[in-house]
């Protein structure tokens, strides 16, 4: 699963890494080093622009993260629906028409895994949850294969833009067998050659999008741990990526 991970470049910079044609400059976020659901998050995604004509345009939008389906009464709902899982996207009743037709990336410098070690015997305190920061070796930019989706309120009339909600979910898949020593799953992250085709609004074939979503090659992410802060959603900072070794780790060099 995937549920707290890092965003920190600025929306400048996104636009040109991403080859953003379309960016209103005061729909912007600052740096986030735990952002969790429900939170405001960049997303990468092509529609058409009123202004600019019928054809799609590619844009950074600002959503909330945690889909809420169109048809949903409650946008509560969202709060649960942060991941989607890739093996079962195209049959579930919340994400298929996402999946076909609104699809998105999502930037990020890495995301928060949780590892609970095994009891030794006689332990009388269960162990403490180990966090840890997995992101790219070489300090690249990371992109989640992401969907979005419309809400509305039905209580507000259609032209009110507080009608309207967009929110968004971060794809999983396996992790790979580093990885998966801490967790089974992790986010989807798409490489640069695949993020064209991903938002390509003419591609709507499921088969053909259920194969661009093939997990990275092993060996490309750091499995870094971390402290315990990040467990609470308040604390917020890059001192949150910093290494901290675990006691047992500490307590063998002495």
């Amino acid at each position: 699963m995937c549920g707290r991970y890092a965003s920190s470049r600025k929306p400048e910079d996104l636009v040109e890494l991403f080859e953003v044609k379309s960016w209103n400059a005061q729909e912007t976020l600052v740096a986030d080093y735990n952002v969790a659901p429900t939170k405001d998050v960049f997303a990468v995604l092509e529609r058409p622009v009123r202004e600019l004509g019928p054809e799609p345009v590619r844009q950074l939008r600002v959503l909330r993260w945690g889909l809420v389906p169109s048809w949903a009464n409650d946008p509560g709902v969202g709060v649960k629906m942060f991941n989607a899982r890739a093996e079962t996207i195209h049959e579930k009743p919340a994400y298929r028409r996402a999946f076909t037709t609104r699809r998105c990336l999502l930037p990020a410098d890495g995301y928060f895994e949780w590892h609970t070690p095994e009891k030794e015997p006689g332990q009388k305190k269960a162990p403490k949850k180990q966090p840890y920061f997995v992101s790219p070796k070489d300090g690249a930019e990371m992109a989640f294969a992401g969907l979005y989706e419309f809400w509305r309120d039905r209580n507000v009339p259609e032209d009110d833009p507080a009608a309207w909600l967009t929110t968004c979910t971060v794809i999983t898949t396996e992790a790979e067998p580093e990885l998966a020593r801490v967790h089974p799953r992790m986010p989807l992250v798409l490489p640069r050659e695949r993020w064209d085709d991903w938002l390509d609004r003419s591609l709507t074939d499921a088969d053909e999008l259920q194969a661009l979503l093939v997990p990275p090659a092993p060996g490309l992410m750091e499995l870094r741990p971390i402290g315990p802060a990040v467990g609470n959603f308040r604390n917020n900072g890059p001192e949150l990526l910093e290494r901290v070794e675990p006691e047992e780790s500490v307590e063998t060099l002495f």
